[in-house]
Formats: C-alpha cells, structure tokens, sequence
C-alpha cells in the first residue's frame, strides 16, 4: 500500500511539474509572471502574462544571441525610442473588440495632459486580454510549443470573446523561427470587431533599424514595394530589416494562405511598428470598403503567421522562398 501511495505521489510531482526540459535544445519553465522558453540553457523568449492589459513575447533573442526587439517600456536602454508604451515586443492587439481597446493601456493615457472628461472616456474603453490558462507545454531538441487559452473582457471585466494560440519556436545558425497562431472564438455570444488601424499582431523592432533613423534600415514586401510605400498594401509577407549590434539582421512576418483575410494589410510604420493587420481595411485606406463585422455566437476565425528573426537581409534569408514552404503547409 505505501508503495502504491509513493508511486502515485511520484507521478502526481511529474505530471504537476511547472518544468518542461529537454536534456539538449529547447526547455520551458513557468513562472509566476508566465513562461521563460530556453536553448541550450540560454534565453529565447519570456512569454509574459501579468504586466500590461496583455501577454506579450519579451525578450526575443534572435540567430545572433541578441535581442531583436524593442525594451522599452520593459526596460528602458540609452539609445531606443521612448514612444508608444503599449508597444510590448510582441503581441496581438486590437482597438475596438465591441467597442473595447486591447491595443492601447493605461500607461498610454496616464501621464497624458488630457481634460479629465477625456481622459475618463479612453480609460472607460480600455479592454484586457487576460491568461486564463496554459493547455500545452512542450519542448525538446527542436522545438518549444506554448498553447494558452485567453478571454478579451471590457472595463467592468465582461467576457467578450476568448481565444486560442498557438506559439512553436524553432531555430537554425542563421534563423529563428516563431510560428504564432490565434483562433478567435465568440464563446459568450455575438461580437462585433471594428475595421480599425490598430489591430493585429505586432512586433516593434529596435530602434535602430527603424526606416527613420536612416542607418540601412529597410522594408520590402512580397510584392517588392519597398520601405515607406509598404503601409497599408496587402501582402503574402513583409520583411524589415537593417542594422543590430555591428550586423545586419531582419524580421519577416509570414501570412499564412489559409489564414483570415489573406494577403493581410499591413500597418508597418517608419519608425518601428511592425504589424499584419488583418483588421484593416478603410481605415489603413478610405479607398477600401469598411471590414467591420459580428463574429456570431459560437462561431471562429483564424490569424496564422511565421515570424522569422534571421541574418542578413530579405534576399539573403530567402524570404520570398521561406514563404512558399510554408504556403504548403
């Protein structure tokens, strides 16, 4: 009988541990914050869970042992751009979830100088996406998967829908791969989601390599439209790239075909904001027809991406190439 209890003790601690390692590649550790995803005992990423009015990704290491994404507001590092605190690395954000703002935070209006009736009516808009729980962890030699369920609620903390994600991460000498898939789930009645221009999912780049600071920054898309001419054109992917700590490394944000509304719009500014807004339409162009639409009860949809952090430059990563290997899948 004690031997059956030990037993069951044993494999109740296996089952329960918070740890999941592999002796070689990829582990996962949660912890009170979220999630710590490593390589060989070293940082990829920090999936965060408790620190904003959503998760994020932060930091991301990219092929070259070095963080390819914004600090700031995390942390703040001499030299980066300290604009738009809702920026967080990366994420997914949208700005009117039945009228509720999941982009935006409080950090953004709160040392505003607004009137105080304004500055009440964007806190009373202001949503959260909030954890509620890890379905899948899993890691080995080659790779981390995270699956997380989430609800979008509004001010007074109504449930408006839920999601589903999806986040593999894989990676080589010259590339790291991040898969990231959301399913969008009207699990507690009709919603309606607004054609807005800040919506998707998002990374903000370092500051340096943003096309601004004119120091070999670039952006170049599927359609081989180039830098500042790429905002709000449809597109199987787009890559921005430049330079990163004495090398040049790029970011491209792959949109899958069987992904919602592909070729997705993309909302990729100058400056650093990166984002495959599928959500966009009249408001990235007054040309197109407003995309706004009610997600009914107990229907979804799905946003499938790839994002890879790579060396070198679009050419040099074989973005265009990268993409149709992963059309197939």
């Amino acid at each position: 009988m004690k031997q059956k209890s030990l037993a069951l003790a044993i494999l109740f601690a296996v089952v329960s541990t918070p740890f999941c390692y592999s002796e070689k590649g990829f582990s996962i550790e949660e912890t009170s914050s979220g999630l710590t995803v490593n390589y060989d005992g070293e940082l990829v990423t920090k999936y965060v869970i408790d620190q904003a009015n959503k998760p994020y990704l932060y930091p991301f290491i990219g092929p070259t042992g070095k963080p390819m994404t914004r600090a700031y507001p995390m942390e703040k590092v001499e030299g980066e751009q300290f604009d738009h605190p809702h920026h967080r690395s990366i994420w997914f954000g949208h700005q009117d979830v039945e009228g509720f703002d999941t982009w935006v935070e409080s950090l953004t209006w709160s040392e505003r100088d607004l009137e105080a009736d304004r500055k009440k009516a964007l806190f009373d808009k202001l949503g959260r996406t909030v954890h509620r729980e890890f379905t899948q962890l899993n890691a080995n030699e080659k790779r981390a998967i995270i699956k997380t369920r989430n609800d979008y609620v509004n001010s007074k903390g109504k449930k408006l829908m839920s999601d589903e994600r999806t986040m593999v991460i894989r990676r080589s000498n010259s590339q790291v791969i991040l898969d990231f898939d959301i399913s969008f789930i009207a699990e507690y009645g009709d919603v309606k989601i607004g054609d807005i221009k800040d919506a998707g999912l998002s990374v903000r780049i370092p500051s340096v390599m943003a096309l601004k600071e004119r120091k070999g920054g670039h952006i170049v898309n599927s359609e081989g439209i180039r830098d500042g001419d790429t905002w709000s054109k449809r597109a199987a992917w787009v890559d921005y790239h430049g330079p990163l700590a004495g090398e040049h490394v790029g970011i491209a944000i792959l949109n899958h075909p069987s992904s919602f509304r592909h070729p997705t719009p993309w909302h990729v500014r100058d400056y650093g904001l990166f984002t495959a807004n599928a959500f966009g339409f009249n408001s990235l162009d007054e040309s197109r027809e407003d995309k706004s639409f009610t997600l009914t009860d107990g229907t979804r949809f799905l946003l499938k991406h790839r994002i890879i952090f790579h060396k070198g430059n679009t050419e040099q990563a074989k973005i265009a190439q990268a993409f149709e290997r992963y059309a197939k899948q």
